[in-house]
């Protein structure tokens, strides 16, 4: 199913107060709430893949209306069950659609080398696990797709209460390094951070019009709509890191 993504860059001295404004209309992520924080939050790892010569990083910066983005993501720290998704990212305009496979996050690399997505992939998670699998692995092969971007965040998540396809998030302290290899998935050391004094406000909807509490909110405090893309500002500030 397609659905909207609005991100906007918001200071964090913004953060209580925001929270404060949504509380009346949302409730906290049920998987948030099972992670081990005072708040309804959990930690996101996302390994992106893009080819040797960076052409998703490059259409994202060239504003390419309909492009992909492949990353394998986890989730907090790690441990024997901790889960692993296969995702492909689609940007169709201004709408987002996403393919996902799940496995064991132990099996990542047995999968990887053997493309058995009917032996690894989880299909309690999502029947349609092995067809979204295969197209992962089909742009994998025909692409030379490489491990180029580590993104770690911490998500404080909420959907909405009357609007239940409605989902606000705030992704704090965003960082990343370059190149990592697949067991530096739960890496806590030596990542950039992208933003010191900001965080990403997204606000993710399934009709054509944003909730009218949201964009409420988004005028009260003058938000600003960005493309900002975690991935390409994650390569990016790696590679500054280097040049300056």
């Amino acid at each position: 199913m397609l659905r909207y993504e609005r991100k906007y860059l918001v200071p964090y001295h913004l953060l209580e107060t925001l929270r404060q404004r949504v509380k009346p209309f949302v409730h906290p992520d049920e998987y948030a709430v099972k992670s081990h924080f005072d708040l309804p939050q959990y930690t996101v790892r996302s390994i992106y893949y893009d080819t040797r010569n960076l052409e998703c990083h490059e259409e994202k910066k060239e504003g390419v209306e309909l492009r992909k983005k492949f990353r394998i993501r986890s989730y907090n720290q790690f441990t024997p069950h901790s889960e692993a998704v296969f995702e492909i990212k689609r940007k169709i305009e201004n709408r987002i659609q996403k393919h996902r496979a799940f496995c064991k996050y132990r099996n990542v690399d047995a999968l990887l080398k053997t493309g058995d997505l009917h032996r690894y992939i989880d299909i309690s998670q999502k029947p349609k696990g092995i067809e979204d699998g295969a197209r992962f692995f089909f742009h994998l092969k025909k692409r030379n797709l490489i491990p180029t971007v580590l993104v770690v965040y911490e998500r404080e998540a909420y959907h909405g209460f009357f609007d239940q396809g409605v989902r606000i998030t705030f992704d704090k302290n965003i960082r990343s390094s370059n190149y990592p290899e697949l067991r530096e998935m739960f890496n806590n050391n030596n990542l950039k951070h992208l933003f010191v004094n900001h965080f990403i406000l997204e606000i993710k909807y399934f009709t054509d019009q944003m909730p009218v509490w949201a964009k409420s909110l988004v005028q009260e405090f003058r938000l600003r709509h960005e493309a900002l893309s975690k991935y390409a500002i994650g390569y990016d500030v790696n590679v500054l890191k280097y040049l300056t």
